[in-house]
This record gives C-alpha cells, structure tokens and sequence, in this order.
C-alpha cells in the first residue's frame, strides 16, 4: 500500500473535521443579542407632555370661543409626540447580530454598524457623565453623536471613518457615545463575536440583518 496516497486521503479528513467544528461553534452563538438602555430620558419629555397638555387645557378653558380644529391639531401633535418620543422607546432595545451592532432608540433611530467599519468598542468614562446629554445629539465641534437613554454604563464606539447620520442633521460623526443596561456583558458578546467572525463575512455585499 502506498503511503503517500494515504497521506493524500487523510488531509481532506483533516480539513472537513475542522470545518465542521467551525460550523458547530457557529451555529451555537445565538442569533441576536438585546441590550436594554436607560429611560431618563423619558421623564423630562412627560414632563414636557404633562405641561403642553395642561396648558392646551387651561386655554380651552379660559377661552370664550373655543377654537376646535386648533385644539384639535395641537392635540394630534401631542398624541403624536407621546407614541414617537414616549412610547418607541419602552418598545426598542439594542440589537447585536453575528457580523453587526444594531444601535436604536424608538422609532426615531435606528443605526446599522457592521463590525468591518468598527474600529474599537470600549467602556466610555461615566465620572463626567452629569455633561452627558440625553437623546440623539450631535454637539457642534465634537465628532461624537450621543444615542443616550441614560447617563450610566456608557459605551464609546469609535468607528473606523466618519458616517453622516440624517437623525443628527445630516452631520458626520466618527464616534458613538451609547448606554446599555449590561455593558459587560455587552463588551464580552461583541469580543467574542468578533474574534470567532470570519475575515470575509463583515464585509460581503449581500450581507444583511438575517444573521
């Protein structure tokens, strides 16, 4: 029997043990991650809502002759201000697939980082965060745009070149100031998937969020 033939043989095994422990170790990394985020930001626009209401109030009121389609459509504007800025973000939470972070607060915004334009994830620092502000903000001079429900376990994504957000006015940024529930456990799942995610993957043209 030939030797060398049997050595021939046994490379393709070789090669198809290791595939399929590749296939095995990415089939038991779960689909989609969930991170909640903060909700202080949701307690000074009930407040705001609670003010615009009672005075829409007060003036009906105090008014001799009630202007019905005005109060109607200021009406209409705080409904529609209660569901959008409100209620979305009771509804949203922080998405991380298998090639991609998925940063959204309500219905209002929504970001898709894929981690090839990732260029580090790290724990932002929390000892100036009464500065930090509170919702989507992109402050003139600064490259950083703020998607913040919260003033607690900030995360700093910096990306790997500047992007336009529309939800900021169209301004670029080249870093994301974000908060999460649990910024460990976000950092550990974005490290492993990360180095377990093959070369190739982040980066082809029909990727998309079904991973």
């Amino acid at each position: 029997m030939d030797p060398n033939a049997s050595r021939g043989n046994s490379t393709p095994e070789i090669s198809n043990r290791t595939l399929m422990r590749r296939d095995l170790r990415s089939q038991r990394v779960t689909k989609r991650l969930t991170f909640t985020y903060g909700r202080t930001h949701l307690i000074g626009r009930s407040f705001l809502l609670i003010g615009m209401t009672a005075l829409l109030v007060i003036g009906v009121a105090l008014s001799p002759e009630v202007p019905w389609l005005t109060v109607a459509a200021i009406a209409t504007v705080l409904v529609a201000y209660l569901i959008l800025f409100t209620v979305s973000p009771l509804l949203t939470e922080h998405w991380m697939t298998r090639s991609r972070v998925i940063l959204r607060q309500g219905w209002y915004f929504r970001a898709v980082i894929p981690f090839s334009e990732i260029e580090s994830i790290s724990a932002a620092d929390d000892a100036g965060r009464t500065q930090v502000p509170l919702g989507i903000h992109r402050p003139l001079g600064q490259p950083a745009l703020f998607v913040t429900g919260g003033r607690m376990n900030l995360v700093a994504l910096r990306l790997r070149h500047p992007r336009r957000f529309w939800q900021a006015f169209g301004l670029f940024a080249s870093e994301i100031i974000f908060d999460v529930g649990d910024r460990d456990g976000f950092l550990a799942a974005f490290e492993e998937r990360r180095s377990s995610l093959p070369p190739v993957q982040a980066d082809r043209a029909d990727a998309d969020l079904g991973d």
